[in-house]
């Protein structure tokens, strides 16, 4: 089972095996309807997985001060009681949201299946959507695909997705040309209800290099999945010394353990400390740089810039934390999540996954990411107006950074201590 560092709490977030975050589904209305037997039976079995791995596995044997067999009389009873997948994943919600941890949670089985077939070609309405912290249920339109359902309905990155009772929701299946109603509500608070079909739609590259600026090579990735190590020794490989490379990790929910560390070998002398992680034993485990930047026998010596936001999380934060550290890169845009655990992430009784914190994170430099994120060496904000007129700022405060560095000009961040 590989190690992985992500937080990803939209619906399409990256399929992983162990993980520094959660997928989570928000709170919605509980369903009056009586579950039938079969049902009721599998509720059980999934609710008492949830909370005996929960019991066993979580990383602090203390679970944060948290009465967990007084949890289960709570929640149990509610759990077997739900008549779908809706209800009972509130229930795990509630039950989780104890602990206090933005790591630990649950997705249910159609959240899974789409998570699983992310880089596939599959049905879609074309929208990236994010829990609403401020509407418990509701979701944050994060994008809108180019080409997509949504695009063409007149969907807007910033509206809402309102869901509840006998309304639709991320929990339910979504199937090419099978036509359903979902209530956006747009940026002036007015309902907008669309009826929206589903269209089998192409993948997404999760890596995507960009050449189309002189002197700079920007390197997007979406997530560090299966392959990054390599595909990112391939585009290093044949850069000239005064090449720019820009690592652009924004909205970036972090991913494989093992890829984080061969993303950072592109760039770290091999053996380098980079951070200590402390499972549930306390025992301290210390990570050092493999060497496995794809077929590049070395690091390179480019100049580096790392682009990141508030929506980099957990790998998209160690990272750019590790370089900036180091003095190997300046770390340009907004602050991070701050939501950097790892976790391991299992399959429940229905198909869904329940992702739950499995060690704590300490830097090389002593900081705690955890609830804190990375601040960056210049900051830099990209907003709404920006996006939808194409404009980034942002990457064009990482081309300006290099330059200054190149003339001595960028004092990198100092190592925050641990408080």
């Amino acid at each position: 089972m590989g190690l992985v560092l992500v937080a990803a709490p939209s619906f399409a977030a990256t399929p992983a095996a162990e993980d520094a975050a959660a997928v989570t589904t928000p709170p919605v209305a509980l369903s009056p309807a009586r579950p039938s037997r079969d049902r009721a039976r599998m509720n059980q079995r999934v609710f008492d997985q949830v909370w005996s791995e929960v019991r066993t596995q979580y990383y602090d044997p203390r679970l944060h001060g948290v009465d967990w067999n007084a949890a289960r009389r709570t929640y149990r009873p509610q759990a077997i009681a739900a008549a779908d997948d809706r209800a009972l994943y509130l229930v795990l919600d509630k039950m989780l949201g104890l602990l206090d941890d933005d790591h630990a949670g649950a997705a249910p089985p159609a959240v899974a299946r789409r998570q699983d077939r992310l880089r596939e070609r599959r049905a879609a309405i074309g929208v990236t959507l994010r829990p609403d912290p401020d509407q418990p249920g509701d979701y944050t339109i994060e994008s809108v695909r180019r080409g997509s359902p949504a695009e063409a309905a007149g969907v807007l990155e910033g509206w809402r997705l309102h869901t509840g009772e006998g309304l639709w929701s991320p929990d339910q299946e979504v199937v090419a040309d099978r036509t359903i109603t979902v209530n956006f509500i747009d940026e002036e608070g007015r309902p907008r209800p669309l009826d929206l079909t589903p269209v089998v739609m192409e993948p997404q590259p999760a890596f995507v290099a960009d050449r189309s600026r002189p002197g700079v090579v920007v390197l997007r990735v979406d997530g560090f999945e299966a392959g990054l190590g390599r595909w990112m020794g391939q585009e290093l490989a044949d850069l000239t010394p005064d090449t720019d490379v820009i690592v652009d990790l924004r909205g970036n929910p972090g991913g494989r353990l093992l890829e984080a560390d061969a993303v950072l070998s592109c760039f770290l002398p091999r053996d380098q400390v980079w951070a200590t992680r402390t499972p549930r034993s306390g025992r301290e485990i210390v990570m050092r740089t493999g060497g496995g930047c794809g077929a590049l026998e070395g690091p390179v010596a480019n100049p580096v810039a790392v682009l990141v936001d508030s929506n980099s999380r957990s790998a998209a934060e160690l990272t750019p934390a590790a370089l900036q550290e180091a003095g190997r890169a300046v770390v340009v845009g907004e602050r991070t999540a701050g939501a950097v655990l790892i976790s391991q992430e299992t399959r429940l009784p229905d198909g869904g996954r329940l992702i739950l914190s499995r060690a704590d994170f300490i830097t090389s430099g002593g900081v705690r990411l955890e609830k804190r994120g990375v601040t960056p060496d210049r900051e830099a904000a990209v907003s709404r107006e920006d996006r939808r007129a194409g404009r980034d700022p942002a990457l064009q405060a990482a081309i300006s950074a290099l330059a200054d560095e190149q003339h001595g000009e960028t004092a990198l961040a100092e190592p925050v201590p641990a408080l």
